[in-house]
């Protein structure tokens, strides 16, 4: 028994192994009309790779598969790619597990024993804790309800051998993402490409762990260059604009230098149109084509096509693909755009080189694949972050998905401040105000649960800190809802509806830092910028943070950055912080005056790249000096404290320049009540400007026009009513007009001609004002039956014009007025406004009008009963216009004559 036991044992495992390969083969057979189709899989997150191909009725080879690590990660398996479908009816359709970093690996998956394709019409990369998809295929006859972020302006066109429903083995479904080659160029940036030589073109692919407002750069050097290889280098800039799209722009370059035009000609890092003048925009000098784009995981990728052969010979050469050519690349800061600019420009890149530039010699028809695994960048998530105050509501509302972080989502999620879905920063014991504006069918609540969606449907627990199903309101009828984190409530919790899942995102509760330091707190201008201060004798002690990453952050104590006392919070190369005073006395780099202030307990960290800025001053300078700048830098508690900030993306404690500048500012200051304990702050002038608008508006709309038309049509009524009202509605009219000026000049501390709002109104005011002179200096009415003098009718005219020019004046000003209000306080409903007053002034017209018919037929009618009158030449009792037949005017001492004098009939006998 002992002896055979061996052979026994070793029969049986050889049929066992027979069994299964038989039982296997028969499983595994290639019926399936999806054997050997291959496509690549669309990357949604954790920068997720790789080429899918069907082998027979029971698995899938995966190969040149990157992939960051999730927590708990399955393959996937739903009919369509919607939310709801991929969510709520997904499966998983394999026992392999996909919990690791992969790095261009290639492997078969089998799947599960009850799954067939044709119940897959989706193959996804799934992460079950957080029910996000990484990544997935769509196999043929399925759907693609897009209703995650949407990544690209446009993606490109699948193989044309591709056909939906049929097995392709020769030509994979192309994702903008794949490549057939790639070059590691530094550490964090990379170069892809794929070669198209029938077509004459190639695509090429930058992407790059680099932060939200850089750019990636690269081009061909010019031929035949050995040194200075940028200068008149054929460079392609792309990146991601601040709205998440992507942008990839043909430049030329000339210069080392930011690009400007001077004259008429430009010079430096510039778009090829810009070299072409204005009417180039648009045209074929620019032929890079955008194909995708998109930033995921941290990190930015842009996808691009150049032809080979380029038909412009200025600025862009040719390429012969199978010869060793100079390529140049960089990565550093954009310039977004302006009023002026209107291209994204790149600054200059700095830095260390094989970092953040270099060079080397390229074939592209060599082939090339050094890129061995996904980017991983450091800080993963870039949309806004909103950090809570207590004195300030936060409004959620609900709108459209374009950029939610965590896909697959509903079409609905959820805004905090118009920002969509961004990460919300709450402190311990600081309460948050939340105004729920989002609708009857979302119910907002702050959970422990990552999806929400009231987790007991998913037999899942959740604890909630904050709302429930009550918590829902429209923009008529806002729901407040206050939730005050204390010390137990853990660092990171989840804001959604309780009726929907992954509408929103993520909540950080900190501990209370600065507003525990600070007694006093005050959002800036734009809400971008928070200020902290307490006050303890002879001195204050200030803090500000910015909301989003910059280089540097600079608040200033002034009206505007001109003659204000900055203090600028930055970090060197080596990561150290600082913060630096200045007088600032212009608007160039050189205008700015470094200072020496006596300042304590001087600090500047960056969390994530949001720089804060600590320091303590006394609230007097002592000066031995009192002629240097900072001398005069006084805070008084019981005065307002202007304050203003500014963001950019560099600064330097040498020689400042041009680049130093900040790319983000304040738009008017804020006036800090430093002795109040509220920290109230009058960040808003439009309340005070709106009473100077509804003043000027009652004057020159109402009541000086009132005036001009009671002297034009109620002459014909008895006595001198008409004559009352007309001084009446002008003094009040005048007398508003100067309260409004009074209004706008205190609270905007004076006014500038630079504005034709104040150009425009100014004039009004002068001729209004000419006019109670105009009326005092009036020439004597001629006698009755005397002729009117020259000067008596000169004043009648230049009375009429110059009143009436006024009001016409006037009424331009109220619109410029609108316009200016729009400018310069970002009014919302200036457009209302200004459809409202123009209906005013419609009115007014069609009003005016009417009188004149009514008046005309009067004076037929005063006419037709002259030519009746026989008793006696004596005038009638009548009313005139502004000016009569004689062309005069009617006044006060023409009707007391009429109307005070003893009028006599004398009668004739008939002969």
């Amino acid at each position: 028994m002992v002896v055979h036991r061996p052979v026994f044992l070793g029969s049986l495992v050889l049929g066992f192994f027979f069994f299964f390969f038989f039982v296997n083969g028969q499983k595994c057979s290639k019926s399936s009309s999806l054997v050997g189709y291959e496509s690549e899989f669309r990357m949604l997150q954790h920068q997720l790779r790789g080429v899918f191909t069907v082998l027979d009725d029971c698995s899938f080879r995966v190969s040149r598969f990157d992939m960051l690590s999730g927590s708990d990660v399955h393959w996937w398996g739903a009919v369509t790619s919607d939310f709801e479908n991929m969510t709520d009816s997904g499966f998983v359709i394999s026992d392999h597990k996909l919990n690791q970093t992969f790095s261009n690996q290639s492997f078969v998956v089998p799947l599960l024993d009850n799954v067939t394709w044709d119940k897959i019409g989706v193959v996804s990369v799934w992460d079950l804790p957080t029910a996000s998809d990484f990544g997935h295929v769509l196999l043929p006859n399925a759907t693609e309800q897009d209703s995650s972020s949407s990544k690209s302006e446009s993606p490109p066109s699948q193989s044309k051998d591709a056909a939906p429903g049929k097995s392709n083995s020769s030509e994979p479904l192309k994702a903008p993402t794949m490549f057939d080659n790639c070059k590691k160029l530094s550490d964090n940036y990379r170069l892809r490409w794929t070669l198209n030589v029938d077509e004459g073109y190639v695509d090429i692919g930058l992407e790059a762990t680099t932060g939200l407002l850089n750019y990636m750069a690269f081009g061909w050097a010019k031929p035949n260059t050995t040194s200075n290889l940028m200068l008149n280098a054929d460079v392609v800039i792309t990146g991601i604009r601040e709205d998440g799209f992507p942008f990839a722009d043909d430049f030329y370059i000339t210069k080392s230098s930011v690009c400007s035009v001077r004259d008429g000609f430009a010079a430096g890092v510039c778009p090829d149109t810009v070299y072409e003048g204005t009417d180039a925009v648009g045209s074929s000098v620019n032929n890079t084509k955008l194909v995708y784009g998109h930033r995921i995981d941290g990190v930015s990728f842009v996808r691009y096509r150049r032809p080979l052969n380029d038909s412009d010979n200025k600025f862009d050469f040719p390429v012969n693909a199978t010869e060793n050519l100079t390529v140049i690349w960089a990565l550093g800061v954009i310039k977004p755009p302006d009023v002026i600019n209107p291209y994204y420009l790149p600054e200059n890149h700095g830095g260390v080189e094989s970092e953040n530039y270099g060079h080397f010699s390229l074939s592209l028809s060599e082939h090339m694949d050094e890129c061995l695994g996904p980017l991983d960048a450091d800080n993963k998530y870039d949309q806004g972050v909103i950090i809570a105050d207590a004195n300030a509501p936060l409004v959620v509302t609900a709108g459209p998905s374009v950029h939610y972080p965590n896909p697959p989502n509903p079409p609905k999620v959820l805004y905090i401040n118009k920002k969509e879905a961004p990460v919300l920063r709450v402190e311990r014991g600081v309460p948050v105000k939340f105004s729920i504006e989002a609708g009857h069918d979302v119910s907002f609540y702050i959970t422990s649960d990552f999806l929400g969606g009231n987790a007991s449907l998913r037999n899942r627990t959740e604890t909630i800190y904050a709302g429930g199903q009550e918590t829902h309101g429209v923009l008529s009828s806002p729901l407040e809802l206050v939730w005050a984190p204390n010390r137990n409530t853990p660092d990171q919790l989840y804001y959604h509806s309780i009726f929907q899942e992954k509408m929103g995102w993520k909540v950080q509760v900190v501990d209370g830092g600065l507003s525990d330091m600070y007694n006093n707190s005050v959002n800036l201008d734009d809400q971008q910028v928070k200020f902290f201060w307490t006050i303890v004798g002879d001195s204050i002690s200030i803090a500000a943070r910015g909301e989003k990453k910059s280089g540097y952050l600079a608040i200033g104590f002034g009206s505007e950055m001109t003659n204000s006392y900055a203090y600028v919070g930055w970090f060197d190369r080596n990561g150290t912080g600082h913060v630096n005073t200045y007088w600032i006395e212009g608007e160039s780099a050189s205008s700015i005056h470094p200072t020496v202030e006596n300042m304590t307990y001087v600090r500047c960290k960056s969390e994530e790249g949001i720089i804060t800025l600590e320091f303590t001053r006394p609230l007097k300078p002592s000066c031995s000096h009192r002629d240097r700048p900072e001398c005069k830098n006084m805070i008084d508690p019981t005065t307002p404290l202007k304050v203003i900030w500014a963001m950019g993306a560099k600064w330097t404690d040498g020689q400042l320049t041009e680049r130093n500048m900040h790319s983000v500012t304040s738009q008017r200051p804020v006036r800090v009540m430093l002795t109040r304990g509220s920290a109230e702050a009058e960040q808003d002038l439009r309340p005070v400007l709106g009473v100077h608008g509804f003043m000027m508006f009652l004057a020159w709309g109402i009541l000086l026009p009132g005036g001009i038309l009671s002297a034009r049509y109620l002459k014909h009524i008895k006595g001198d009513g008409w004559f009352k009202i007309h001084m009446y509605l002008q003094c009040s009219g005048l007398a508003i007009v100067f309260l409004g000026l009074l209004f706008a000049v205190a609270e905007l501390n004076g006014f500038s001609f630079s504005s034709s709002h104040v150009k425009f109104g100014f004039t009004a005011i002068v001729l209004a004002c000419a006019q109670p002179v105009n009326a005092w200096l009036r020439p004597a009415k001629p006698a009755q039956g005397e002729l009117m003098s020259s000067k008596r009718l000169i004043w009648e005219y230049s009375h009429s014009i110059v009143g009436q020019s006024a009001v016409v004046i006037g009424v331009v000003a109220l619109f410029t007025g609108m316009k200016h209000l729009g400018e310069r306080n970002g009014a919302e409903n200036v457009d209302g406004l200004n459809w409202a007053l123009g209906l005013w002034v419609f009115l007014g017209v069609v009003t005016v009008v009417y009188l004149e018919y009514r008046e005309r037929g009067r004076r037929r009618a005063r006419n037709l009963s002259r030519g009746n009158w026989v008793l006696g030449n004596v005038e009638e009792d009548d009313s005139i216009d502004l000016i009569d037949s004689r062309g005069g005017f009617r006044d006060k001492d023409d009707e007391e004559g009429r109307n005070g004098g003893r009028s006599e009939i004398q009668l004739e006998p008939l002969k």
